[in-house]
């Protein structure tokens, strides 16, 4: 992307003293702002702030008020900050979370596709040194993750991808159920990864512009 790219990691905001955590977020955006134009990478994001609404009983309204800061600071900034989160499970955000001018969108990625795969298997063949030569395995259902672990086996124990393959079982197959009902509540809510509109039912998504927040079946 050419931009120093920044990982926030919630959790570690947090502090025991009282007034600790609103201050290092007041930092942590201060710091963003002053990299700009840069990055800014939240993985599994709703883990991070699912606990702001009992916040109150909870945790004296801490949580709360560092998602309140971020939500703010979401809206208002005009550093030339580039917002990306993933989530894989919205539901447990607030719903002020995903409001019109905090992100730009909310874009739904689906299991790679063809092409994606295609490209997903030379880099990791690659990485570990094996033949390209070789057939692909079946990786009907698999994610990049998948796809890398069958190259890691496949160099750590001297064999065939094909070989290699049997060792690894897909989430598809695994969490089968939470993938599908991933998909059918994006179907007509979030905009797709791979082509321009909205996701629906058994098509793809598009690449963010701006802030965008993904809702990500394949994420670990």
């Amino acid at each position: 992307m050419g931009r120093p790219t920044l990982i926030l990691d919630v959790g570690s905001l947090m502090g025991s003293l009282v007034g600790q955590t609103e201050e290092r977020t007041r930092q942590t955006l201060r710091i963003a702002d002053a990299m700009s134009p840069c990055i800014l990478f939240v993985d599994e994001i709703e883990k991070g702030f699912s606990g702001a609404s009992s916040s109150g009983s909870t945790d004296s309204g801490v949580s709360a008020r560092l998602l309140g800061s971020f939500l703010t600071w979401l809206s208002d900034h005009e550093s030339d900050v580039f917002v990306v989160a993933t989530s894989n499970d919205i539901s447990k955000l607030p719903p002020e979370f995903s409001r019109a001018e905090r992100w730009d969108g909310t874009f739904f990625l689906d299991l790679p596709g063809r092409k994606e795969k295609e490209v997903i298997w030379r880099m990791y063949v690659e990485r570990f040194g094996l033949d390209r030569d070789q057939p692909t395995p079946n990786d009907r259902d698999w994610t990049g993750a998948e796809i890398k672990s069958a190259c890691r086996l496949s160099a750590l124990l001297d064999v065939s991808l094909a070989e290699a393959a049997q060792n690894v079982v897909p989430i598809a197959t695994t969490a089968g159920e939470s993938v599908e009902k991933l998909r059918n509540w994006a179907s007509g809510r979030c905009l797709a990864s791979d082509h321009p509109g909205i996701y629906t039912r058994n098509s793809g998504g598009t690449a963010p512009h701006g802030r965008g927040l993904s809702r990500d079946p394949s994420a670990n």
